[in-house]
Order: C-alpha cells, then sequence, then structure tokens
C-alpha cells in the first residue's frame, strides 16, 4: 500500500530543549534523527514538544492471552525467509502486536522499549482525529459530513475551502492546492502554520484560507496533512474542547486504554489533528479494537451506526493510474485486494486490521526512512504472513 509522507514535524520545542541534558532536537529535526535518537525520542516525545494528556479511566479492556503464533510467521523478503525476530531486527521494529479473536496472539518489543513505553504515532493520529468527527456527530456537535467546512471553521471563507464539505475534508478531496515536499523548504507543509499571524486565529487556518484552488472539490485525492490540522480545529471548535480532552471522553476512558496518552501541540497550543499522538502498544491494539468492534466503548455507541465500516471502506482511489497504491477512507487507507484498511505513520508505525478475519496488528518502528516502497513492501509482507499463521 503506499504512503504519501505523512507527518509535518511543525511543532514547538519545547523549552527545556535547550538543556544540556537532551540530545533530541525538536522541530522538523525530528524528522532526521539519528538511529539512536530515534530510539530514544520516539517513546519519550514529552521530552521534545509540548502536549496535551489524554487520560485514562478506571478500567482497562482486557487483552487475554491466546495461543502464540510467532513460530509460524514466515516473512518472504526478497527471496528470502525471515523469522519474526529477524523482521524486528532488520527493521528497525520496536513493538509488534497481533491481536486475534480478541486475544493477543504476538507481542514482542525491540529498541530497548517495553510494554510500558509510549510511541510516537505519526500519522496513525489522522485515523483518530477522523473519529473524533464520527463522535462529534453523534452528539450532535457536526450536523453532517454534507455540512460546509466553514460553518465550524469560518475563520476560513474567502479562500479555497468556501464550499467544501467535512466530508471532502476528511477523505482528502477539497481541491486545494497543497505541496507536501519535505525536501523543499518552499513547501505549503513547510511552511504551515510557523508563526500566529492573525490574532485569536490559529495560524493554520490562516495559512489555508490562502491557499489556490487547484480542482474541484471531490474531483480527487490529494495528500495534505496541512487539512488533517483542520479537521482537527473543527472538531474542537464544534465541541467547544481540545481534542484530548474530547478523545479521553469519548474514547479513551470509557473504552478503557491502559496508560494516559499525549497528543503534540503546533505552535498555537492546539493538538495537531494530523499527527503525533504517543501511547502505548497495547493501546494502539485497543485502538483497532475499538474500530473492528463498530465504536462502541462503555457499553453505549460512541460514533453513528455503521461509522466505523463507513470510515474504513474505499470513497476515493489514491491514484487511479496506480490502482495498487490502493484507496482512502475517512483518514484511513484501504486495501480492497487485501481485505485491510490501516492506520500509518511515517517511520514505521500503524494499525493493520483484517476484519474478515478478526485480526488487528499494531506495529511501530524506527525505519531508517520516512517511507519509501521497499520498506512498505516489507511491512506489507509482514502483515501477510501474520495473518496466514493466525488462519
Amino acid at each position: 500500500m503506499k504512503l504519501t509522507l505523512a507527518a509535518a514535524f511543525l511543532l514547538a520545542p519545547v523549552a527545556a530543549q535547550a538543556a544540556a541534558d537532551t540530545p533530541l532536537p525538536g522541530g522538523a529535526a525530528v524528522l532526521t534523527w539519528t538511529p539512536e535518537q530515534q530510539k530514544l525520542g520516539y517513546k519519550s516525545m514529552e521530552k521534545v514538544v509540548p502536549y496535551k494528556v489524554v487520560k485514562r479511566g478506571e478500567h482497562v479492556f482486557p487483552l487475554p492471552g491466546g495461543a502464540s503464533i510467532e513460530d509460524k510467521v514466515k516473512v518472504a523478503i526478497g527471496g528470502k525467509t525471515m523469522s519474526v525476530a529477524d523482521y524486528m531486527a532488520a527493521y528497525r521494529v520496536s513493538g509488534l502486536l497481533v491481536i486475534k479473536d480478541g486475544k493477543v496472539v504476538l507481542e514482542r518489543y525491540g529498541l530497548d522499549r517495553n510494554a510500558d513505553d509510549r510511541w510516537t504515532s505519526f500519522s496513525v493520529a489522522k485515523s483518530v482525529t477522523s473519529t473524533l468527527v464520527g463522535a462529534a456527530i453523534k452528539d450532535g456537535y457536526i450536523k453532517s459530513l454534507d455540512e460546509p467546512v466553514t460553518t465550524y471553521v469560518p475563520e476560513l471563507k474567502g479562500g479555497a475551502y468556501d464550499g467544501v464539505t467535512v466530508g471532502q475534508l476528511i477523505t482528502m478531496t477539497s481541491g486545494a492546492r497543497w505541496n507536501e515536499d519535505y525536501t523543499d523548504l518552499n513547501s505549503d507543509v513547510a511552511k504551515v502554520g510557523q508563526a500566529v499571524t492573525e490574532p485569536g486565529v490559529n495560524p493554520i487556518v490562516s495559512y489555508m484560507r490562502k491557499l489556490p484552488r487547484d480542482v474541484t472539490p471531490g474531483a480527487k485525492f490529494h495528500y495534505s496533512t496541512g487539512e488533517t490540522d483542520l479537521v482537527g480545529i473543527l472538531v474542537s471548535k464544534a465541541t467547544g474542547k481540545p481534542l484530548a480532552t474530547y478523545l479521553s471522553e469519548k474514547i479513551w476512558a470509557p473504552f478503557g486504554m491502559e496508560q494516559d496518552a499525549i497528543w503534540a501541540e503546533d505552535v498555537a497550543g492546539h493538538e495537531r489533528g494530523g499527527c503525533c499522538m504517543s501511547m502505548t502498544l497495547r493501546d494502539y491494539g485497543r485502538i483497532g479494537m475499538f474500530i473492528l468492534g463498530g465504536g462502541k466503548a462503555g457499553g453505549q455507541q460512541i460514533t453513528p451506526e455503521g461509522w466505523t465500516a463507513d470510515a474504513t471502506r474505499s470513497h476515493v482511489a489514491v491514484d487511479p493510474a496506480h490502482p495498487e497504491y490502493g484507496d482512502y477512507g475517512y483518514f484511513w487507507w484501504v486495501n480492497p485486494k487485501a481485505g485491510a484498511y490501516e492506520a500509518i505513520g511515517i517511520f514505521g508505525q500503524a494499525i493493520t486490521t483484517f476484519p474478515k478475519d478478526d485480526l488487528v496488528i499494531a506495529i511501530n518502528s524506527a525505519w531508517p526512512a520516512a517511507d519509501t516502497a521497499e520498506l512498505n513492501a516489507a511491512r506489507d509482507s509482514l502483515t501477510a504472513a501474520i495473518r496466514e499463521a493466525a488462519k
């Protein structure tokens, strides 16, 4: 499955970053960390960026153990067969969790990580943000996906987002022109939201309002981290609550996440809707279980009936000329051929679900590159091998 570079790290470094005892540069430098900095930093982002806490509740959703499948997993890559341990070492995996029929059948850690360590999500957070859109619709804060974005973020009026719906925003089909090139310092993703330019207006909104329109809204998919941040701002404005608070109230506490999570903030102090939560490996797995279970928590329906199925189905082709790249849902990557949907973040973060197999795979990594065809193909080989072993 194709993955576009998916996480602008335009985050305000914490004040302590200048302290002599930290080896972890913040801001965009996170994208160029050394392997050792990755290993240290991805599990301690609270030392690198400002954040809000997503509070857990009093109970924990159980993940009982099942019969291990580890010895059955044989990963075929480049004409060779790798064990789970071989794969984890070769691809710098810090955590691998497999939940089959509600039971943990594989759980391993690497890179000096343990079960209590959080790990950054990069763009896996996008899929959480879109789920909060569903919760806000269920709660009546957002009328429907057909509502104009400017109803909830009126500061966007007068630009390319006039007439764009909430549904078009969460399928990345707004039609606004956007450059997601991380190697270009003049790209939109490099420049968006760097400083507050309008008092009282989030700098991401200020920047996005000035974007030109490229195509008619709804006409095609175009990846934009800026738009996922807009969705986070939209949810906060609609609910009147910080994203971290709303996530805690609707999912984290009632579903039974094991530990508090943290959610990185932008320069204006708002959580990044498109990036950078940190949570334990098992809580990544629980996100997968929440979606697989239809969006229920604490005996209550959190998202509208049918929302999770609709969010994880194909709404738009990523690239019609390359069907192998898969499709896109509501900030979920969809692989119709494999029968899977995924939340994906750069440097090897993913929650992969095969709903017909009742199978959830959570993986955290510290890849040497943000995203390459080879790395993605290797992960696809791993998930295919796990699926086969779990049958």
